[in-house]
């Protein structure tokens, strides 16, 4: 190879005799670590999560410079789709001003608990799976994966599961979209009982919904797209796996009023 690129044997000797760099070494430490926190993500993090990572393990590194190495590494989170509408909010229920008014941000548990529905597509048909997040620590508290969307099956079960798993507060809002499941008289009743504050997005507004539509872009981007169609039940498994497991319990969230942006 010396004689191909025309380089003197001594040369190459004492090129391969000099001992690497500490620079050197921290990038390929730093390597390491991307794709460790990359595939532990099951390669759901992209540049701005590794760096909140690795700033968290005490690198001091700008997320230019993470894009950077995971160019190189040839590593790219999963890109998402466009959302699909399921909405139905052509009924004759009363729907309620939004209370909420886009303040995302709360200071205690059960001040804010946000709600929507979206569809999963199965090789036996959809399933549809029905969310309740309380704002101060973004967990889904509640969640019910159905094959209909009655208002048993989504935004009751979910409800249901929420007031076992958290305590209701002192003046909790209840923001969801105008979806019936949402306005039936059966709903409104049993939240109602619990002294709870009604509060419903603008007609065709998915932005004042933007926590509930965000994790629904993750759980989409990070579990369904780009993989293969599989059954009802095994989706199931893999919904209570990334719920459960993943996003309430590992996943880095962006609520600048939890330290480090974890769960507590």
């Amino acid at each position: 190879m010396c004689k191909v690129l025309k380089l003197n044997c001594s040369s190459y000797f004492k090129w391969k005799s000099r001992p690497i760099c500490n620079r050197l070494l921290l990038k390929e430490k730093i390597k390491q670590q991307i794709i460790t926190i990359y595939f532990a993500s099951k390669q759901r993090y992209g540049s701005p999560r590794i760096t909140f990572e690795l700033n968290s393990l005490g690198y001091k590194i700008s997320r230019v410079t993470v894009a950077k190495y995971m160019k190189e590494l040839g590593l790219r989170s999963k890109l998402s789709k466009k959302f699909k509408i399921t909405t139905h909010s052509k009924h004759n229920y009363l729907v309620v001003k939004n209370v909420l008014d886009r303040n995302f941000i709360v200071k205690t548990f059960s001040k804010v608990w946000v709600s929507d529905i979206t569809y999963i597509q199965t090789k036996e048909g959809f399933l549809y799976l029905t969310t309740i997040i309380d704002l101060y620590d973004r967990k889904i508290i509640g969640w019910s994966l159905s094959n209909g969307m009655s208002t048993e099956e989504t935004s009751l079960a979910a409800w249901k599961m929420s007031i076992k798993n958290r305590k209701i507060g002192k003046g909790l809002i209840f923001h969801s979209d105008r979806g019936v499941q949402y306005a039936s008289n059966k709903f409104v009743k049993t939240i109602e009982s619990y002294g709870v504050i009604r509060s419903m997005s603008r007609k065709g507004n998915c932005w004042d919904n933007a926590v509930a539509e965000s994790f629904f872009k993750s759980l989409k981007t990070e579990l369904i797209y780009g993989n293969k169609l599989i059954t009802r039940e095994k989706m199931e498994l893999e919904v209570f796996e990334y719920i459960e497991i993943w996003y309430n319990k590992k996943r880095r969230h962006g609520n600048p009023k939890l330290p480090n942006n974890r769960r507590v």
